[in-house]
């Protein structure tokens, strides 16, 4: 059998036989000559198929191939400089494995246009690289937190409670029940800290939010981590560590997919270099009075725009910590030492990227929390098992959500967070 090579190996090996297989990227050509652009997953490479070598009936066959078809060549790989990436192949011999109809995605087409054609538009370079990148992300990841000591833990989808809010819940019907799709793994989570003390997981999030922006998602993925004996101080360092140690992972490994994207990759740079500083939320505020003229009253939530002017003045990620108390979740504590603040915080990504973590400290007072369920209009006995987690020997921890896919756009420069998953779902598109 044929010992097919992917196409970047061809080009490592540089010179000599080759075979290969994948798809039509681009083809042109003349009633003698034939340039073929192929592409597989690794890179795209000019075949020159010529009529003469290949002969007159293997000439009329590719000469009516179209852009997606798939084909395997067999040839010659030389350096051409004029070539798209630098190498071509002189073809001796192809065989056209899966014919194509007129592919339907051109140039200029619409962003809708192609959501609906989702199910093809992955097969383009700019997804492709952005589809790297993700999977880097997520293989570094996985990486730091084995190093750090961490265990995977794995919280189930469907769960019968709410923790970040029951507005954005998805009803599921559940034999003769319902539950709800999971929002976060966060509460399986602090049962799981007093078992391993360190764990991690990443999985499908559902939120219910009646939002079209750029930057929503009605399922994304969350990398969590969760961990005992950490505050908030040791949980913010944690995001910072795992978020630089990912970054720098990209940079090292895919950065012909950052060129693809045109992405500035030295502003990504800077930000694997420098220190990730941490500010309050009341400096926050401050940075919004004296240098944006925003005049944010405490007690109100960040919104985008007031993220965006904030990171104005920052190249790296900044952890933005100590929220107002009265508009944060039910298992944020309140710091002892200021009763207005919790324990919690926000890490925000420069450029205009916005909030890519949330974390807290987990409060552990039970009569705090039955408190805040009630004022959110939640039944404080539908959280027994978690109320349980602080009567059988509770110890501090803390734990943070990072949006994966709020990641990857800052990392890939893309504006919208629907091109960072491969099969976006939003409030008004759930198909292919």
């Amino acid at each position: 059998m044929t010992k097919f090579q992917q196409i970047q190996e061809a080009m490592d090996q540089g010179s000599g036989k080759v075979a290969v297989r994948g798809w039509i990227y681009r083809e042109r050509g003349s009633s003698k000559l034939k340039f073929v652009v192929l592409r597989d997953s690794t890179n795209i490479i000019q075949c020159v198929i010529d009529k003469s070598v290949v002969g007159e009936d293997k000439f009329q066959i590719i000469k009516k191939a179209q852009i997606e078809t798939s084909m395997t060549i067999f040839g010659e790989i030389k350096k051409e400089e004029r070539a798209p990436s630098g190498y071509e192949i002189h073809v001796k011999d192809f065989e056209v494995i899966g014919t194509c109809d007129t592919f339907p995605i051109g140039r200029d087409q619409s962003p809708e246009f192609l959501l609906d054609n989702r199910h093809l538009w992955l097969r383009s370079r700019r997804m492709t690289a952005i589809l790297k990148i993700r999977s880097t992300y997520v293989q570094a990841r996985e990486e730091f937190f084995k190093t750090k000591g961490f265990w995977r833990f794995d919280a189930p989808i469907l769960q019968p409670n709410q923790c970040e809010g029951g507005s954005t819940l998805f009803e599921v019907k559940y034999y003769k029940a319902k539950t709800f799709l999971s929002q976060s793994w966060q509460l399986y989570a602090e049962a799981g800290v007093f078992a391993l003390e360190k764990i991690y997981n990443m999985g499908p999030t559902f939120r219910a939010e009646k939002s079209k922006t750029s930057r929503h998602l009605s399922e994304f993925w969350m990398a969590e981590a969760e961990a005992a004996w950490y505050d908030l101080h040791d949980i913010t360092e944690l995001a910072k560590e795992e978020l630089k140690f990912c970054l720098k992972k990209v940079l090292e490994e895919r950065k012909p997919e950052l060129e693809i994207l045109e992405r500035d990759i030295k502003k990504l740079e800077v930000a694997a270099k420098k220190k990730w500083p941490t500010i309050k939320y009341r400096e926050a505020l401050k940075v919004l009075k004296d240098k944006a003229n925003m005049d944010v009253p405490f007690g109100k939530d960040l919104r985008t725009i007031e993220e965006e002017k904030i990171m104005e003045h920052f190249d790296t990620p900044v952890v933005v910590t100590h929220y107002p108390k009265e508009v944060m979740a039910f298992y944020k504590p309140r710091d002892p030492e200021v009763s207005d603040e919790a324990l919690c915080f926000d890490m925000l990504a420069p450029e205009g990227y916005g909030e890519i973590v949330g974390g807290s400290q987990r409060d552990t007072d039970i009569k705090a929390i039955e408190k805040c369920l009630k004022d959110e209009g939640e039944d404080p006995a539908n959280y027994k098992f978690y109320f349980d987690l602080r009567k059988y020997g509770s110890v501090p921890h803390s734990g943070y959500g990072v949006g994966v896919e709020r990641v990857v756009a800052w990392m890939c420069g893309i504006d919208n967070i629907k091109d960072a998953i491969p099969f976006p779902r939003t409030m008004i598109r759930w198909s292919p």
